[in-house]
């Protein structure tokens, strides 16, 4: 088991890394220095529980988050930065040419990289920590203007390990945050640092406690991160949309809205443990068959092009439809500003 406060065994992985020793002026007798330099401090914020509010559903209050420090956090970005939008001209004849190749290959590596029902073999935890756990993570990754494929790529290492590894409940959120900075050094230019990610912890765990499970989160996974995504099927069924003519502007911007709001609710899914044995490509074509519904537009064939049975299918969507009517003011937090008002009530 994975604990926080006894980490012999854990260490010994990271035994090739040795500790850096501190210099100070004195030691290098260079005693003027000895009173301008001084170590860096992170003030310390006001701590705030993880123990979230709860809907119904499972999902907790998306937005009820430890509030990172001003000047160490990249402010969050608008509301309207968030929208994807579906304009690139090159893109869309890239995709002609080579999306079905990359769909057919991530649709065959779905079932190798799903992590159904993980909290079966933890004992301290239950489905209620993960969800505190992601929802927690929400926020924080738009605290940080990560893309969305780094909050789907954290929740798949986070789900694999604990598929694999127990873990105590007093280490769960330095593995939640760990997950994060592995995600990110795959997908993002800028990851967030490590003093960063310690910060929104309120410092309660280190440096070296990071990095120890770091190695170990990796080795589990025998640094295999590649796993296929909800965002990668979102935008694949949605470009797939816009292949078969030249589209017009008009359709480039309904594509753009519905890929926007089913993105929302692929965030609601990934904090609910019940979509946990669900395959990426089965929740992003009922996700984006939802937000086409809700946006009034015409209906979409991207269900049926995913391959899975009617009955596999309706199942997904009317729990879909359960968890968007249970958390209608998260979704609504979750969608760009400029995204019209959608109709929460969804009928199947």
């Amino acid at each position: 088991m994975v604990t926080c406060n006894a980490r012999q065994t854990e260490e010994s992985v990271c035994t090739n890394k040795r500790k850096r020793e501190e210099v100070t002026p004195q030691d290098r007798g260079d005693d003027r220095l000895c009173t301008s330099v001084k170590r860096a401090r992170y003030p310390r914020y006001r701590k705030q529980s993880l123990e979230l509010k709860s809907c119904d559903s499972g999902v907790c209050d998306l937005y009820e988050t430890p509030s990172p420090s001003p000047t160490s956090v990249t402010p969050r970005p608008a509301a309207c930065d968030l929208c994807p939008k579906i304009s690139d001209r090159l893109g869309l004849q890239n995709f002609r040419d080579y999306g079905e190749e990359c769909y057919q290959f991530k649709k065959g590596l779905e079932k190798k990289y799903l992590a159904a029902h993980c909290m079966a073999n933890q004992p301290q935890l239950r489905p209620e920590s993960r969800c505190k756990l992601v929802s927690w993570l929400i926020p924080v990754h738009r605290h940080f203007n990560l893309g969305f494929e780094s909050l789907c790529l954290t929740v798949s290492i986070l789900d694999r390990f604990l598929s694999c590894t127990p873990v105590a409940i007093d280490c769960f959120q330095l593995v939640g945050v760990t997950s994060l900075l592995i995600a990110c050094k795959q997908v993002e230019t800028r990851p967030p640092r490590v003093k960063q990610l310690l910060a929104l912890c309120c410092n309660n765990f280190s440096r070296e406690q990071l990095c120890n499970l770091e190695c170990i989160i990796l080795l589990k996974l025998q640094f295999q991160l590649s796993a296929p995504t909800i965002n990668f099927f979102l935008q694949h069924f949605s470009l797939q949309q816009l292949t078969d003519e030249e589209p017009s502007e008009l359709d480039l911007c309904e594509a753009s809205k519905s890929l926007a709001l089913a993105k929302g609710i692929a965030e609601l899914s990934l904090a609910d443990y019940a979509f946990n044995a669900y395959p990426p490509s089965l929740m992003a074509a009922c996700c984006l068959a939802l937000a086409k519904r809700m946006l009034r537009q015409e209906s979409s064939t991207s269900r049926q092009d995913s391959g899975y049975p009617d009955g596999e299918l309706q199942e997904c969507m009317t729990k879909i439809d359960l968890l968007v009517s249970l958390n209608k003011n998260s979704l609504q937090r979750l969608l760009p500003s400029d995204l019209p008002e959608v109709a929460m009530e969804v009928d199947n």
